[in-house]
């Protein structure tokens, strides 16, 4: 397997898993579990699952049209952003219980 498809599957896996464990605080927190402010305000809108479907397919399609235009230094640099950024915290606070 080729070093970009790596990350490309990599990139969709930390889509996925950062949208199961928002949805899981979301649904045990409250929506004051989500961190970003434009997200909270749709779910607010149009409710916890509508919302991270249409924000992960989006970042999904994001990350597949990185990988079909060849820009696998940044598809690799966001996959490591959320990696560290929302995986890692994520991971950290399910840790806790």
């Amino acid at each position: 397997m080729r070093l970009s498809r790596l990350m490309l599957l990599l990139f969709l896996a930390a889509q996925l898993w950062d949208g199961i464990f928002t949805w899981v605080a979301v649904d045990v927190h409250g929506l004051a579990a989500e961190g970003n402010t434009i997200l909270g305000t749709w779910m607010a809108l149009a409710g916890p699952t509508p919302t991270l479907l249409a924000a992960k397919a989006g970042a999904a399609a994001g990350g597949v049209l990185l990988y079909c235009r060849g820009v696998h230094g940044v598809l690799a640099g966001l996959t490591v952003l959320y990696a560290v950024g929302a995986i890692g915290p994520w991971l950290a606070h399910y840790r806790t219980f």
